[in-house]
């Protein structure tokens, strides 16, 4: 569970939506605006009821918002609403001790999350149509019947994870800029001054009293709304929701927060200390509340100035002058107010000072002379392009059910879709032109320079064990309404199975070779596109490592009648960016487009994979600012595991490289090698197209050989595969980040190939090891011992057999038991493998959850596009509910002694040295070495 900032594409294809023609003939048209069909009631005890219809997938999102955040704390008593979402995952009177998740996951749910902003805390799962009542018993129990489940135990351990989720960002880079910024721009006491996590201070001070006050003021049926969008009847529905929520009562009246937020008036300025490499510069402004006028008007303003890729100050820091490594800008709204932000981080050697300068004078000319048509259009575009776009999905941030909350929360009026887009239409160059004067200004700013330095931290020693030992707990319910509610003890059945379809993809060739799959859905006016190529950084020569992933970022800079800005710009103006990049098998050019759009995005994309211009300024600023992130992954303790662990089990081969590359290779890396590379691995003959949305088979071949039956190329299937590497005995290595305030702790071992023939079983297996929220590893270093935030395990699945992996971010002071806490429970794993109900609990959470991995057009294109990277029966996803059903008991447990080698890996704990390495000497988990970021041994002994 973790904040939420809102951001990205979202949503579930739940949408009602009248679309006239097909994909090809809106091109250039006018585009029917969606409408969210919902109905809405109020329960008796004043919780407010949202309902969509959706029978097209046999799945239900159930999504229910507390109005409670950092808007409603007490000073001294900051981080609450976060803790709290910690603890309603922790067991309620009915359901017990730490289930909640265990059956959500185990009912085959996806999306399940709950999260905290500032003015509201959420709770969503999205469940396969036959576990609604499951979903409606869970969430009533922890609103109605929490405290009896609530001891001083659980709320240590959750004070413990939720400060261990503060230290991880603390540990981020720039976190302390952040945190800076927030408390220049709001007065102490205010709601939105500190971290929505809290303090250290205030989230240790938390006590049993305090919980069970919070709970029964704010988490009641009157100061919440439930949306619930699927596959549902309204009847049962309705039934269901009286039985389970209409027993609880309502709770105190919750008063609007009227606080005013204090004016700006002369600028303010801090500077702090982190341990970085770059220097960052940050401005901020306090801007307008969500879904007023002048907050859509900020957005566009923000775009213009720096959040398009081409954007005024990306191309003043950036491209020409490059004195900067990056540029984000964003503008969050919030109830009370909102926020605008641009962040930048200097080159080497480049002074902030210059840096400010530059951004004042480009804001200064959006102020005089306003933003141009295009850059308002292309706002619009990409505002539009999320909002439908999100609607993909029922369940999650922004899909429909979240969707009507979010409307509900802060209009009012579920329904405001319409008047959400008719608004951001409204934006015009006048009025964004007069936002950035108004709001953008020196004088109503804050900036703060972030430099390499100490990082400071404010961190408190946990209570004492024996805190609230004395505490008497009282029943908030009488003995008699205790008694009526004993019904709730029995869990609800699912209902009657539902039939998963999943798609499979219709397929021709071109002339030329080239493969295309496409999957008609055409729910919505949207279509996404993938061109997949086997091009992956597998295929990386000795020493040129990094070439894959520089090609194809590269390719998406401009094209031979396109230069980076009208590239960038020409996809903006039709609300989309075409993403190119690489994986270790393969590379991708994707984009997703509405469809009125639909042959300019072609035009676009075929322009970006067919005539990559490979412009020497744009590779030589692109590896510049590569070997500046190389450099900057010493900031991240999590980027110096990830590059040292893979290194040391394979070696030099590709699989024991970053993809990113080394200081030396990348440095080597010329033209030559970028076009001989996209040459020799970029061609029809070894490339598929996937489309998938609002196409017909028909009009996708028309798109197909128009776009890209001409292409060219000598690309073709031939792929050496790395050999298996030598397997050492198992030891610690330790990599030095002075001043760390978690550890990264991470087992790395031998995995198996993406197409072994136990790739189902050993799936089985992973989930109750590492790889579920309920896994034995995260329920043993985060639920018992409050040592990490989260641990998991994974494998990845390379064509020829990437490594395993397993661990988290651990506090400093427990690295060393937290690493035996780990390493015991992969070493039990193989000779107690899963229990009947973890065996049918992982196999009907991995068959359930598979609709929900089918909810997008882009997620079905990167599923379809796996088909042809790994060659994989065109019937792949189709049959694999039957293959997780075949799954025996022995067939996992002979996995777990094959394919989890205890006795073989390499723990990397990347993390302060001198705090780390008594501990882990102490540990007994085998010789401990110390090496650098790049693998290689440090001899000077501690």
């Amino acid at each position: 569970m973790s904040m939420d900032l809102k951001k990205g594409l979202a949503a579930a294809m739940a949408v009602c939506f009248a679309i006239g023609g097909s994909a090809i003939s809106q091109t250039n048209g006018k585009l029917k605006l969606p409408e969210i069909k919902y109905e809405t009631y109020t329960l008796p005890n004043g919780l407010k009821v949202i309902t969509h219809e959706d029978h097209r997938l046999p799945l239900v999102a159930v999504d229910l918002w507390y109005h409670v955040g950092p808007l409603n704390e007490r000073p001294g008593r900051t981080g609450f609403a976060h803790l709290f979402e910690h603890m309603m995952f922790e067991g309620s009177e009915h359901v017990g001790e730490k289930a909640h998740i265990k059956y959500v996951q185990g009912a085959g749910a996806t999306d399940v999350n709950g999260t905290t902003d500032f003015d509201r805390t959420n709770y969503f799962e999205t469940l396969p149509a036959n576990q609604l009542e499951l979903g409606l018993w869970l969430e009533s129990d922890r609103m109605g019947f929490l405290m009896e489940g609530l001891n001083r135990d659980l709320l240590r351990n959750q004070r413990d994870v939720v400060r261990n989720e503060r230290r991880q960002g603390e540990g981020s880079p720039y976190a302390a800029a952040d945190e800076a910024v927030a408390h220049l721009l709001y007065p102490k006491g205010h709601p939105y001054y500190g971290d929505v996590i809290g303090s250290h201070a205030d989230i240790e001070a938390a006590r049993i009293a305090d919980i069970r006050d919070f709970h029964q003021q704010f988490y009641t049926p009157n100061n919440a709304s439930i949306a619930i969008a699927g596959d549902f009847d309204p009847a049962k529905l309705k039934e269901l929701l009286t039985k389970y929520f209409g027993p609880i009562p309502a709770g105190p009246k919750v008063d609007p927060v009227t606080v005013v937020t204090p004016p700006i008036t002369s600028q303010r300025r801090q500077t702090v200390t982190d341990t970085v490499k770059l220097p960052q510069l940050n401005i901020a402004w306090l801007t307008p509340a969500a879904y007023t006028p002048g907050s859509y008007d900020v957005s566009a303003a923000i775009f213009a100035l720096g959040g398009a890729k081409a954007s005024r100050l990306d191309e003043a820091l950036v491209y020409k002058t490059q004195v900067a490594q990056s540029v984000t800008c964003y503008s969050r709204p919030n109830k009370l107010n909102g926020t605008a932000e641009c962040s930048v981080i200097a080159k080497p050697g480049v002074k902030l000072e210059d840096l400010e300068a530059t951004v004042w004078a480009e804001i200064a000319k959006l102020q005089t002379e306003g933003p141009t048509a295009a850059e308002v259009e292309a706002a619009k575009a990409g505002s539009l392009t999320q909002k439908i776009n999100g609607l993909q999905r029922l369940g999650g941030f922004g899909g429909v059910a979240d969707t009507l909350d979010e409307y509900n929360q802060y209009t009012g009026d579920p329904g405001y879709l319409p008047k959400d887009i008719a608004a951001a239409e409204a934006v015009s160059v006048a009025s964004t032109k007069a936002a950035a004067a108004r709001y953008l200004t020196k004088d109503t700013a804050v900036v703060v320079y972030c430099v390499p330095g100490k990082k400071v931290l404010d961190d408190v020693p946990r209570s004492p064990e024996d805190t609230d030992a004395n505490v008497k707990i009282t029943n908030p319910y009488t003995p008699e309404f205790e008694t009526a509610q004993e019904w709730r003890k029995t869990v609800p059945k699912a209902g009657p199975p539902v039939t998963v379809h999943l798609p499979v993809p219709q397929t021709f060739t071109l002339a030329n070779g080239l493969k295309v799959y496409v999957v008609e859905e055409s729910s919505l006016p949207v279509l996404s596109a993938t061109l997949v190529a086997r091009a992956g950084s597998e295929n990386n020569p000795s020493g040129k490592e990094g070439l894959a992933s520089l090609t194809s970022q590269t390719m998406g800079e401009a094209t031979t009648t396109r230069d980076l800005k009208q590239l960038a710009d020409a996809q903006e103006r039709i609300g989309t960016r075409i993403g190119v990049g690489s994986s270790m098998d393969g590379s991708t050019a994707s984009m997703t487009v509405l469809t009125n759009h639909t042959r300019e995005g072609f035009d676009l994309l075929s322009d970006v994979v067919e005539h990559p211009a490979f412009k020497v300024e744009d590779l030589d600023r692109l590896r510049k600012q590569r070997l500046i992130g190389i450099q900057q992954e010493t900031d991240s303790v999590s980027a110096m595991a990830q590059r040292v662990g893979p290194k040391l089990v394979y070696g030099d081969q590709p699989y024991g490289h970053s993809q990113t590359g080394t200081n030396e290779s990348v440095t080597g890396l010329t033209r030559d090698d970028v076009t001989g590379f996209y040459a020799d691995h970029y061609g029809p003959a070894d490339s598929a197209l996937v489309l998938v949305g609002d196409v017909t088979p028909a009009e996708a071949r028309k798109l197909a050989e128009q776009y890209f039956g001409k292409w060219t190329g000598k690309a073709t299937a031939a792929i050496t595969l790395p050999s298996a590497p030598t397997l050492t005995p198992t030891h610690v290595v330790i990599v030095d980040k002075p001043g760390a305030p978690q550890s990264a702790l991470i087992a790395y071992g031998l995995g198996v190939p993406g197409n072994s023939p136990d790739l189902q079983p050993l799936q089985v297996m992973n989930y109750v090891l590492g790889g579920s929220f309920a896994s034995r590893i995260n329920m043993n270093l985060r639920e018992v011992h409050g040592y990490t935030y989260g641990a998991s395990s994974n494998y990845s699945l390379y064509r020829g057999g990437g490594p395993f992996q397993a661990g988290g971010l651990v506090r400093t002071d427990v690295t060393g038991p937290a690493a035996k806490e780990l390493m015991t429970e992969i070493r039990r794993f193989p000779s107690t493998p899963p229990t009947e109900a973890e065996l049918n609990e992982a196999k009907t959470a991995r068959i359930q959850s598979l609709p929900g991995q089918f909810e997008t057009t882009g997620s079905i294109a990167s599923s379809m596009g796996s088909i042809f990277l790994y060659d994989r029966p065109l019937d792949y996803y189709a049959t694999l509910p039957e293959k997780y059903r075949a799954v025996t008991a022995a067939n996992v447990e002979r996995v777990a002694k094959e394919d989890v080698h205890p006795d073989e890996l390499i723990i990397v704990a990347a993390g302060d040295r001198t705090k780390i390495e008594p501990q882990l000497k102490d540990a007994g988990l085998g010789p401990v070495e110390v090496r650098d970021i790049n693998g290689k041994l440090v001899t000077d002994a501690k």
